[in-house]
């Protein structure tokens, strides 16, 4: 896959992206600039891997607010959604790359897991 930055770090020109402003194979639901692996549908599976473990739902909702962008409630999609550099950020640490490869839902799971255990 190509790198989804300019040579400044900044995020492909406007013809770049898609017809709703996102870039190409995003899924629609990412914020502005997010990785193109973020999207609809990695969110939906995200979504029922969490379903499966009630106890973590708790946990899920207070780092979604925890690691939500400031002022997340004034942009749209007006989800707590976190910003899309830090998101960049941690999927390049995660697994390496462009920081474009969306995470396995189950380790969403392994990441909740995790943090309830050290909160």
């Amino acid at each position: 896959m190509e790198e989804t930055t300019g040579p400044s770090g900044t995020a492909p020109p406007t013809g770049a992206r898609g017809a709703g402003g996102e870039p190409p194979d995003a899924g629609g639901t990412g914020p502005p600039g997010a990785p193109p692996a973020i999207g609809g549908r990695w969110a939906a599976a995200a979504a029922r891997a969490v379903a499966r473990h009630p106890t973590l739902w708790p946990t899920a909702v207070r780092q979604a607010l925890v690691l939500a962008a400031p002022g997340w409630w004034r942009r749209r999609p007006y989800l707590p959604l976190p910003a899309p550099d830090y998101l960049r950020f941690r999927l390049q640490t995660a697994y390496g790359g462009a920081g474009d490869r969306a995470p396995d839902p189950a380790d969403v799971v392994t990441y909740l897991h995790w943090c309830r255990h050290v909160e």
